[in-house]
């Protein structure tokens, strides 16, 4: 470890919605490997219905989530359930951090994922945002947008037989660079991010007015303005990838209804 990477401070937020299993998994998988700095884990329940809130709480005071030595969890109880973006905001006035993470329910670590972009980040005072590789539980790598949003890519992840698209996807995952390498890329995603946690705070955290799908990309723009954003491949996590959108039409209106905030916002590009 860098001198300069002593005694970092990281802290990660999960958001948690119904069953509460999986987030408990990825928790218990983040303390265990979260080993090189000081942490702060927050859980933060979307107004679960059932008990999924309190099944979090227990497992913060009954020793089922066992923090290390120099690190904490806290449980936040919403509510609201105001989506993933406003989830991941509720824990911005509490942060005390110099990275902090924003990790999905289904974020699974292999390793010191945490510490590694800490201090990969942190020796380059210029990177605001960062991700690590992501595979599935199958060892297969996700294959994930990189570049920023474009109508036709989308078209196509939600449609893959139509086949006469499938340069613009190859141009959205950055299919034409050399990926083993960081690289700088335009499109952060929201399943693992880690942040510059004060550039996190100045860009005012999620856009709330997201309610699910493409706040990610949005904050991604919004932190591209203080600094650069990285692909980190020698990081990696499992992600189980649940792709609501594709499965049914209620989370595939919210992700089109998201797409055209962002394209207001950002602008359009076919």
């Amino acid at each position: 470890m860098d001198e300069q990477n002593i005694g970092l401070s990281l802290s990660a937020c999960i958001v948690n919605y119904g069953d509460p299993s999986e987030a408990l998994k990825a928790a218990a998988s983040v303390l265990e490997q979260t080993r090189r700095h000081p942490l702060a884990l927050f859980l933060v329940d979307n107004a679960s219905p059932g008990e999924a809130g309190q099944a979090l709480s227990r497992a913060a005071e009954d020793g089922t989530l066992r923090p290390g030595p120099g690190q904490t969890v806290r449980v936040i109880c919403r509510k609201e359930n105001g989506g993933f973006g406003a989830g991941h905001n509720t824990v911005l006035p509490l942060l005390k951090s110099e990275f902090h993470f924003i990790l999905n329910p289904d974020i699974l670590l292999t390793e010191d994922a945490l510490s590694g972009l800490a201090e990969w980040m942190a020796a380059r005072p210029d990177v605001v945002m960062a991700r690590p590789e992501l595979h599935f539980p199958s060892g297969e790598l996700q294959v994930l947008p990189l570049r920023r949003c474009r109508l036709l890519a989308i078209i196509y992840r939600q449609l893959p037989f139509l086949g006469f698209l499938k340069r613009y996807n190859d141009a959205y995952t950055m299919a034409d660079r050399d990926l083993t390498v960081p690289t700088e890329i335009e499109f952060c995603t929201g399943s693992f991010s880690a942040v510059r946690t004060e550039a996190f705070r100045e860009a005012g955290g999620f856009d709330e007015g997201y309610f699910m799908y493409v706040e990610d990309a949005d904050l991604t723009q919004k932190m591209r303005q203080k600094g650069k954003v990285y692909l980190v491949p020698e990081y990696q996590a499992v992600h189980e990838w649940h792709r609501a959108a594709h499965r049914s039409l209620r989370p595939l209106w919210w992700q089109l209804r998201s797409m055209f905030r962002y394209f207001s916002k950002w602008g359009f590009r076919l």
